[in-house]
């Protein structure tokens, strides 16, 4: 009779832990819902971010799954602005290039319709001829309007019309761990995509080992190789929020990107100018 009653007294616990657990599952997902639907109202590409942090993975969500080309959506949207810089440099009779000639690749972003295009400084730095490639094919002969060493910014212009461009975001309301995509040419690879996240904010020239820049540099997981410097770093939105910028082989799994901001006013000083202005102390 003990046993028995034993028996149905665990039953009954097991019953009452059950009733319970699932009251609070229920509550949680109707919070989760009105986070989405709040979130959604206001910015519908906000869904994965929003339903990655309420489940842990995208694949689980059934509204992730119904957009699951969100990244290629936003990619489409900016991809078409991005284009391959091919460099050719004065290099040394002991290089592969019989005529003493070294070539690079790079990448680069249309900031105006009428061909103006930002890219990293070391990028061009030194280029004896440019050659701008978009991402349908055509190609033009492009010319270094100006280049800037502290912040590694330089400014590409062909003679074009009607070009696609990008829109670009602010990197105030960044966070580590919003979405990261980078476009670019890796490796000679054109139109290349990777996906990762914000992995840290204003990181110092310093700390990265280029003191003499002055940049706080935005910290990627997204890959970002040699022939990616110059292209964009992308938000969740498909705006621009950063220009990426290859450090070398060590930084495996390290990405870094300058600030829109600081690349947008750089340009426009070359633009206007042909080169950068910055403050010195004492001077």
């Amino acid at each position: 009779m003990g046993k028995s009653w034993r028996h149905l007294g665990i039953r009954i616990g097991l019953i009452i832990l059950g009733s319970g657990i699932g009251l609070a599952l229920g509550k949680l997902r109707n919070s989760e819902r009105q986070i989405v639907a709040n979130q959604s109202s206001s910015n519908p590409s906000i869904f994965p971010v929003v339903l990655l942090q309420l489940t842990g993975t995208l694949e689980q969500s059934p509204l992730v799954r119904k957009n699951s080309k969100f990244i290629a959506q936003l990619v489409q949207k900016s991809g078409n602005a991005v284009v391959r810089i091919d460099t050719i440099t004065p290099g040394e009779e002991s290089l592969k290039d019989t005529e003493g000639l070294e070539s690079g690749i790079g990448s680069g972003i249309i900031m105006s319709s009428n061909g103006q295009i930002i890219t990293n400084a070391h990028v061009v730095k030194g280029a004896t001829q440019v050659k701008v490639t978009l991402r349908t094919g055509q190609v033009y002969t492009g010319q270094i309007l100006g280049s800037d060493s502290i912040t590694d910014i330089a400014v590409v212009k062909i003679e074009a019309n009607n070009l696609p461009t990008v829109t670009l975001g602010e990197t105030k309301t960044l966070n580590p761990g919003d979405w990261a995509i980078a476009i670019g040419n890796p490796l000679g690879l054109d139109n290349t995509v990777t996906l990762g996240i914000i992995s840290a904010l204003s990181r110092s020239s310093s700390q990265i080992g280029i003191p003499n820049e002055r940049v706080k540099f935005i910290q990627t997981d997204a890959a970002i190789n040699p022939g990616n410097s110059g292209g964009p770093l992308l938000n969740a939105q498909g705006q621009v929020i950063g220009i990426n910028t290859e450090f070398g082989a060590n930084a495996r799994g390290l990405g870094f990107a300058i600030p829109v901001e600081t690349a947008q006013k750089i340009a426009e000083q070359i633009i206007k100018t042909g080169h950068a202005e910055h403050p010195s102390i004492g001077g």
